[in-house]
């Protein structure tokens, strides 16, 4: 019986070597393949394809239209550098193939359809990878990985190679746990992965993209709606492509459990910065484009991510803020209820000066300037009798803080200089008297 079996497995095993071995490309193919591309028919097949090619062009090109958005993934920056062009072009192929495969033996198309697969597969992940990070050098490394593995692919399709090699692929097993799993299901499960983690941003940046654009209010709403809606749908991906890979997905609950005691030990700090990130653009306390001091750092929210915020200076630093700090320490708002500012200078007159007809003078040069605000008027308060003058404090409000504060500030120290000079009064400094001892 023993010898039995072994015969009949001997002889599948031959048969399905035998199987595998006629999907390979033996020479006679090849040189049956150039024959056919010598042949009057693959000129036809090449017009055929040309066509496809200038369909897809014109059909992209009329779907943009004249108005380009470089950051597109289906469109990019020419007609033929996003996803769409591609796309449309195997459609096409494909559709083609089908009609004339009856009609001629077909050579141009049995090269161009792998192809064109490689470079819909190439596109998609490039541009989707540089719109969702663009400024990651590891990116790059991905998108050339990708580039080989996508012309390799296609080399063994066209060769024949891929459907021997997949076998292959399924024989090698070993066990995990209480399941068997091969080396197949290991590669189609990184794979289903890696195409539904590129589906996910493509689909979560380009509604993140109609979100935002063109906002003007309710922007923290639009912001916390595009960082639920890609949490989602990476969430998703991640439970689908676990299930491509044949992982069970009831032992995620085990996984589950880990990540709620990892969360209460040891990620404290991170779960509160990622509450606090919807917190804070859920109750719109802090806003993009308000002005704000924080920890001593004054700057303009630029962004609230679900971590941390971006807070930018005047003077073009940043300060990353974790968003934990924004809810448990105080945070001055300058553009909360209201965003006028209240700016003041400082300057010192001579004892002698005639205050009651300087101030009024005063008011009326720092009301003159065009960013000053008339309401409210400016003041000027007598805050000091200093060592060497009289000191007044001269308060002006601003309704566009975010256009600068020091030079409106400089702006009014000169026109308050012109008048000083112009009317003569005398700005003290400071004067010391110093005796020299006689000599000896």
């Amino acid at each position: 019986m023993f010898n039995t079996l072994t015969v009949q497995t001997l002889a599948t095993s031959s048969a399905s070597a035998a199987d595998h071995a006629a999907h390979l490309w033996r020479p006679g193919e090849f040189n049956q393949l150039w024959s056919q591309l010598n042949q009057p028919t693959a000129l036809a097949e090449l017009a055929v394809l040309f066509g496809c090619l200038g369909m897809s062009w014109l059909l992209v090109r009329l779907w943009r239209g004249r108005q380009v958005d470089p950051s597109s993934v289906w469109f990019g920056r020419k007609v033929f550098d996003g996803v769409l062009f591609p796309l449309l072009a195997l459609i096409l192929a494909v559709g083609v193939r089908r009609i004339l495969q009856d009609e001629m033996p077909l050579a141009v198309f049995r090269i161009a359809v792998p192809v064109l697969v490689s470079l819909a597969v190439i596109r998609l992940t490039v541009k989707v990878l540089g719109a969702a990070f663009p400024a990651s050098q590891t990116v790059r490394v991905v998108e050339r990985t990708v580039s080989w593995v996508a012309w390799l692919g296609m080399v063994l399709w066209v060769t024949g190679v891929l459907p021997l090699l997949i076998d292959e692929m399924d024989r090698l097993t070993w066990k995990l746990g209480g399941s068997r799993v091969s080396l197949l299901s290991l590669v189609q499960g990184v794979l289903s992965a890696i195409v539904v983690l590129i589906l996910s941003l493509s689909l979560s940046a380009a509604i993140e993209s109609r979100l935002l654009k063109g906002a003007t209010d309710n922007l923290s709403l639009r912001k916390i709606a595009s960082n639920a809606i890609r949490a989602v749908l990476l969430a998703c991906g991640l439970l689908v492509a676990l299930s491509a890979a044949g992982i069970d997905l009831t032992a995620l609950s085990v996984l589950g459990g880990a990540i709620g005691v990892g969360l209460g030990f040891g990620l404290q700090k991170l779960a509160a910065n990622y509450v606090s990130g919807f917190v804070i653009l859920a109750e719109r306390s802090l806003r993009i484009g308000d002005l704000v001091r924080v920890d001593n750092f004054e700057g303009r929210i630029t962004d609230i991510n679900t971590r941390y915020t971006v807070l930018r200076a005047a003077n073009g630093r940043e300060s990353i803020v974790p968003n934990e700090l924004l809810i448990t320490q105080r945070v001055e708002n300058a553009s909360l209820a209201d965003p006028d500012l209240m700016l003041s200078t400082v300057v010192q007159v001579g004892y002698g000066t005639d205050l009651a007809t300087l101030m009024p003078d005063i008011v009326a040069t720092v009301a003159a300037i065009s960013r000053v605000l008339d309401t409210p008027r400016p003041q000027v308060f007598l805050t000091a009798f200093a060592a060497d003058g009289l000191e007044l404090t001269i308060n002006f409000w601003v309704g566009d803080p975010e256009n600068g504060q020091m030079n409106l500030r400089s702006e009014v120290n000169l026109a308050l200089l012109s008048l000083f000079n112009r009317l003569g009064v005398e700005i003290p400094f400071p004067q010391r008297v110093v005796h020299a001892a006689p000599a000896a």
